[in-house]
């Protein structure tokens, strides 16, 4: 933690991702000159959390994710959510709006917007078909794929995620009034480009779409970029 940091900055893991995967993110903010305290949310059933029963709705998390957040809003707060992690920062800042506690901005990597989902049926598959599909991202810790034993223990929370994710459907209402800043990798199969624009329709304010070489998890090898974007969005965006 950063406690003399100008904003806080609360990023959400992919499906099947835990708070770990933005180590690198969070290692790396200091050298770029991000005046921002990182924190990252751990979902249940996962690491330091594993005897803890697993969400597979997205309304649920962003329930328990808004609750959550009430004591860190001590500083201007911003939200940073990838894929899966996108969707539920967008419900957590639609509760957290709802309650007077605007968020300074959403980022939302590699996701389609919330009213441009697709169909889809991972979550249905046996273990071996769903092992196949995070394989196919490469987005889960190479560690765990690598250990079957601890992969088999993670599968059920990995799961749940799935099926909050392609389950989810927008609910229309009040769309968010802070900005969003879109980031999506231009080889991503998950998140076409036109996918990614359609968050525009999902706040009154500023909605901006960069795109960066790379695939689903192209944040992995442009850290850098990302950085320098978040960095210049979040001195935007602070009063």
């Amino acid at each position: 933690m950063a406690d003399d940091a100008a904003v806080r900055l609360v990023c959400l893991p992919h499906a099947g991702g835990s708070a770990t995967a933005y180590f690198p993110f969070s290692r790396a903010a200091a050298g770029a000159g991000l005046d921002a305290d990182i924190v990252a949310v751990q979902y249940p059933g996962r690491q330091d959390r594993l005897g803890e029963a697993c969400y597979d709705d997205v309304d649920a998390m962003a329930d328990a994710i808004a609750d959550d957040l009430g004591p860190w809003f001590d500083r201007p707060v911003a939200l940073f959510g990838h894929s899966m992690g996108a969707t539920l920062g967008y419900e957590v800042a639609r509760r957290l709006e709802a309650r007077g506690a605007r968020p300074l901005g959403l980022f939302a990597s590699a996701c389609r917007a919330p009213s441009a989902q697709r169909i889809e049926y991972v979550h249905q598959r046996d273990d071996d078909g769903l092992i196949a599909a995070i394989r196919e991202l490469s987005g889960t810790d190479s560690a765990v794929l690598g250990d079957d034993e601890l992969l088999r223990m993670v599968l059920p929370a990995i799961r749940g995620d799935y099926t909050a994710v392609e389950t989810y459907r927008h609910r229309p209402g009040r769309e968010l009034e802070c900005p969003i800043h879109v980031l999506v990798g231009d080889d991503d199969p998950v998140t076409e480009i036109a996918e990614a624009d359609a968050w525009r329709a999902h706040t009154t304010g500023e909605c901006v779409v960069e795109v960066f070489p790379g695939g689903h998890f192209y944040l992995n090898a442009q850290l850098a970029g990302v950085l320098a974007s978040v960095k210049a969005r979040l001195g935007d965006w602070i009063p």
